[in-house]
């Protein structure tokens, strides 16, 4: 099997995005049974779940809680890689090739490859190869299996046969409350004031706010100033 580390892809994870650090009542139980997926991985059985399909809106934190597996997955020893489809499609299929072997496979944004019937095939074919491993395959996607636009019928099956769950959006009170533990874990304060001022200047996606964030916070050190409204005003150009 190719060395993960060789592969020209982001197999990183942020530090940040785990399940402690995913705040949102409404999408609990979502991480509890992602939670439990990974925690039964460890167990041979043979009618253990091996596939698990997360799906939801853009922004509501896929990516976040994939990231969260694979970093959980590595709490309890075992192999894990979190991969996107964005970067796997400007690679060959090859660079699928053993990743079978490893215990927890996470792959974002399935529905990037709704209209490349050669990628299709390839993840319907690591998905075989990941049931017969008895290891672990997560898949995201932005809408439900049958509303994916792919072309492959088996690859449809294959993600409609497992777990499958749907991540809620956040509401404005969990996006404050996910904002302002971001910016805790960056020794900042961020007002209630501050963070809602942000929320409705800007874009609702956790992303973006996010990002803004992360400006803020290299700006809040070059400047030695706190987050305020007029600060944010200033650094991000808002009226």
């Amino acid at each position: 099997m190719k060395n993960i580390s060789q592969l020209t892809l982001s197999v990183q994870l942020p530090d940040d995005e785990t399940f402690g650090s995913y705040l949102s009542e409404s999408n609990h139980s979502v991480v509890s049974q992602l939670q439990l997926f990974i925690e039964q991985s460890q167990i041979s059985t043979p009618n253990k779940p091996s596939h698990f399909y997360l799906f939801g809106l853009t922004g509501v934190g896929k990516s976040h809680l994939l990231h969260a597996c694979s970093a959980y997955a590595a709490q309890l020893n075992k192999t894990s890689v979190c991969l996107s489809c964005a970067e796997l499609l400007l690679l060959s299929v090859e660079v699928l090739d053993g990743l079978e072997r490893i215990d927890v496979i996470c792959l974002d944004d399935i529905q990037l490859i709704a209209g490349n019937t050669v990628w299709q095939q390839a993840i319907f074919d690591l998905y075989n190869r990941v049931l017969e491993q008895n290891n672990c395959l997560l898949i995201s996607g932005d809408q439900s299996a049958t509303q994916l636009g792919l072309s492959l019928p088996d690859l449809v099956s294959r993600l409609s046969w497992g777990l499958t769950e749907q991540v809620k959006p956040l509401d404005d009170d969990e996006k404050v409350t996910a904002l302002q533990y971001r910016a805790s874990k960056r020794g900042l304060t961020l007002s209630s004031e501050a963070a809602n001022f942000l929320l409705n200047r800007l874009s609702r996606e956790m992303g973006n706010l996010i990002a803004s964030l992360d400006i803020l916070d290299k700006a809040s050190i070059r400047e030695q100033r706190k987050i305020t409204i007029p600060f944010i005003k200033d650094v991000l150009h808002l009226i």
